[in-house]
Formats: C-alpha cells, structure tokens, sequence
C-alpha cells in the first residue's frame, strides 16, 4: 500500500467510474483498477460492488476512503510543516476564490504578490463557496479568498477588507444622478439579483429585504457581468461590490451610486484550515492583501 494506491481509491468514490478516475489519477485505467484490486487483497476486504454501468462502495470501502483522506492531508501537512520552518514564502500555493472576488481582486493583488513573493507559485481556483469550503477540508486547496458568511467558524480566518456595494442602474434611471443614496429608498423597488449559490446573492438580498426591496424573479443572473448588461439595458436595479465598477462610476450605460451611511458592505477574508502550518505564509499574503485593497478602495 502507498499514497498513490490510496488516491487512485479517492477518485474512484468521488466519480464512481474507473475511466474518469484513472483520467484524473493520469493512468490508465488498466493500471488503476489493478493497483484497486491489490489494495483490496492486501486489505483483505471488499472495497466495492462492480458492473458494467456503476461503481457501488462498500460501507467498509466508504469507512477506508475517508481514513485515505485523512491520512493524504495529514501527509501533506508533514511536508508543509517543514516547509513553513525553512521557507515559508515559497513554493506553490492552491487558492481559491469565488467568482464575484476573483475577476476584480486577482488584477489588483496578483502583481504586487508576485513582486514582493517571486518564489510564490500561485494556482487559482474560481468556484462557488460551497464547492470551495468542500475542498478546503478535502486538502486540495491551500486558502479561501471570499466573502464572510455564518458557518464559517470552524475554520482560521482572516479578515482581509470590507467591501461596500454599490447601487448600479441605467445612466437613463431618474435617480442616475444622485452623488449618494439612502437604502431605504429601495423600499417597493424591483431589484436583479445572482442565482442560487451565489454568496452575494444571499448577502444582497438581506440588504435589499430589510429595505423594503423586492427581488425581480424574472431573471436571475449567473455572473455580475451579466448583471451589468441587464441594467445597461434599462431592466431595473442591483446591488455590486465596489471593485467591480470603475472608479469614476460611469460605464457602458451604467452608473453607480454609493449608498449613505450606514452603506451595505460584505467582509472579504482569508480562510485556511486551523492549525495550518503555513499560517505564517498566510498572514504575509493577508497584508498584503489587505494594504493593496486599501489603496484602491480609497481611489473611490
């Protein structure tokens, strides 16, 4: 038994197909239900029921898929933990981030980390929050840049900047020349929102709910850009962070307006799994980060 044998077994209960695992593993299919078979002999147990059409676990092959789990992290973690003591600014470093931060925080920050850390291999990884929070226990990913949600407690965070969220609307809209808006003058209005899944979707709507607002069901966007050209297109109201608009908060028949004080803001951190022994890279990169996103926030 080795590592290997132990994450071919992984990917074969998380696809529960033999091709796709091998395809994933990057072996042939013929050498991953080998090295299975062998575990299993070894193990002296039945990991799996086998057909042409399905891959059905065991509850033995489900008890031993998650033990292989915790022994590939806590293997990882020996390595990172060596790591950390001797360089703690090297080496690769698997991030991921939510697709309404990504777009709009990567150009501001990617940069400057790559000046200040040029020996930081950064792999980035756009998903929902979720999926994301999933891989981060699974190991796969080394830190979470996202949004601040409830539930979140279980894992090391740290709070990177808050973010306001600004009104955007048709530079035809009535109220597309306020300097500033009161949330509350959202009370009885339509408001466009992301779909399902989306962190901001549920951040949004408590604003837009306690306003007095009302979600326009009609369409439900799966991007902040698609958002954007529905509202250039005079099809009502939204609510977007502020990194995502420019900075003189007129484009593409859209404009901006920042709300008055109290405005509506979400909390963007860093999350990691607690006891990571690469917190000390992950405090590096978290001021910076969070020096970088000042200056360009105060632009506005």
């Amino acid at each position: 038994m080795n590592f290997r044998d132990l994450e071919y077994l992984i990917a074969l209960e998380e696809l529960k197909h033999f091709r796709k695992a091998a395809d994933k593993c990057f072996v042939s299919q013929p050498t991953l239900s080998g090295q299975i078979k062998k575990l299993e002999d070894e193990l002296n147990v039945q990991l799996m029921e086998r057909s042409s059409r399905k891959v059905i676990f065991t509850p033995a092959g489900l008890d031993i898929v998650a033990k292989a789990k915790t022994i590939l992290l806590e293997a990882k973690s020996l390595k990172e933990i060596a790591k950390s003591h001797n360089e703690p600014m090297r080496g690769t470093l698997h991030i991921g981030l939510i697709p309404t931060v990504a777009p709009y925080l990567l150009p501001v920050i990617i940069p400057i980390i790559k000046q200040t850390f040029p020996d930081l291999e950064l792999y980035l990884h756009e998903n929902q929050t979720h999926v994301l929070l999933k891989q981060l226990e699974e190991g796969e990913l080394d830190c979470l840049l996202l949004a601040l949600l409830p539930g979140m407690e279980t894992f090391n965070k740290l709070d990177l900047y808050d973010e306001p969220l600004e009104l955007a609307l048709s530079d035809k809209h009535p109220w597309s020349e306020k300097e500033m808006i009161d949330l509350n003058e959202l009370s009885g209005e339509h408001v466009l929102m992301l779909a399902d899944g989306h962190c901001l979707r549920d951040q949004a709507l408590g604003f837009c709910f306690t306003a007095g607002a009302i979600e326009d069901n009609s369409f439900k966007a799966t991007s902040l850009e698609t958002l954007r050209h529905m509202i250039s297109a005079e099809n009502g109201l939204t609510l977007l962070p502020q990194l995502s608009i420019p900075l003189n908060r007129h484009q593409s028949g859209v404009k901006y307006v920042p709300f008055q004080s109290p405005s509506p803001v979400r909390t963007i951190t860093l999350l990691s799994r607690n006891n990571s022994a690469r917190q000390v890279c992950f405090d590096q990169l978290a001021q910076l980060i969070h020096t970088a996103v000042a200056e360009r926030l105060a632009e506005y």
